[in-house]
C-alpha cells in the first residue's frame, strides 16, 4: 500500500516537469510582421533586399518562409532587378532562395522587360538564376515562352526545350513564330538567337 502511494505521489511532479518543453516547442516558429531585411557580401556589399508584411522564422531549420515577397537584386548601388511573388523561402543562412507562385521578375533598364514563371530558385554563392514552370517573357516586340529558363549576370537568358517565340505586330497581333529546342535573349542588345540540336528550327509568318 505504501508503494501505491509514493507512486501516485509522483506523477504530478513528473507531469509539471513536462510543461516547459511542450511551450519550447510551440515557440520554435516566430512569426514577423512587415520584414524588411538586406543581405550583404563578406565585402559589405549588398546582394539583395526582401520584404513581406507578413513572414516566419524556424529556430530549428534556421528557415524563413515568407508572403507576398519583393525581391531587389543589387548591382553595385543600383537595383539590376525587381522580383514578386505569392510566396517564398529563404534558407541556408540566407544564401539560398526559392520563390513561388506567380513569379515575375522586371528587369530594370529595359522598359517592360518582364519574365513570368511558377517558379524561381537562386543560390546567392552561384551567378545564375533558376526559373521554372510555365516561362514566359514579353516586352513591347516580342514574347518566348518555355519550361525552364536559366538568367545569368551576362545578362542573357536562355530558354530551354520547349522554345516557343512570337514578334508582335503593330497592333500588338502575332506576325511571326518560331518554334526551337532553345533560344537565348540578349536583355542589353534585345537580340534574340535559336539552337537545335536534333530538331530543326521552324519558322510561321502571319499575313
Amino acid at each position: 500500500m505504501n508503494r501505491i502511494y509514493r507512486l501516485i505521489s509522483f506523477l504530478p511532479i513528473l507531469i509539471l516537469g513536462c510543461t516547459p518543453n511542450v511551450i519550447e516547442e510551440n515557440i520554435v516558429k516566430q512569426k514577423i510582421n512587415s520584414l524588411d531585411m538586406n543581405i550583404f557580401s563578406n565585402k559589405g556589399e549588398k546582394i539583395y533586399s526582401i520584404t513581406s508584411p507578413y513572414s516566419s522564422f524556424d529556430k530549428n531549420k534556421q528557415k524563413f518562409q515568407l508572403k507576398k515577397t519583393i525581391i531587389n537584386i543589387f548591382n553595385g548601388e543600383e537595383t539590376k532587378y525587381i522580383i514578386k511573388s505569392d510566396e517564398s523561402t529563404l534558407s541556408n543562412n540566407n544564401k539560398f532562395l526559392e520563390l513561388k507562385g506567380n513569379v515575375k521578375l522586371k528587369t530594370i533598364g529595359q522598359d517592360g522587360d518582364i519574365l513570368h514563371a511558377d517558379n524561381f530558385i537562386w543560390n546567392i554563392d552561384e551567378t545564375n538564376y533558376l526559373l521554372r514552370g510555365n516561362i514566359r517573357f514579353e516586352n513591347k516586340n516580342i514574347v518566348l515562352n518555355s519550361a525552364k529558363a536559366i538568367l545569368g549576370t551576362d545578362n542573357i537568358i536562355e530558354f530551354f526545350n520547349p522554345v516557343k517565340y512570337v514578334i508582335k505586330g503593330n497592333k500588338n497581333e502575332d506576325k511571326y513564330e518560331i518554334n526551337s529546342e532553345n533560344a537565348y535573349y540578349n536583355i542589353e542588345t534585345e537580340s534574340v538567337s535559336f539552337k537545335a540540336k536534333e530538331k530543326r528550327v521552324r519558322s510561321i509568318i502571319y499575313f
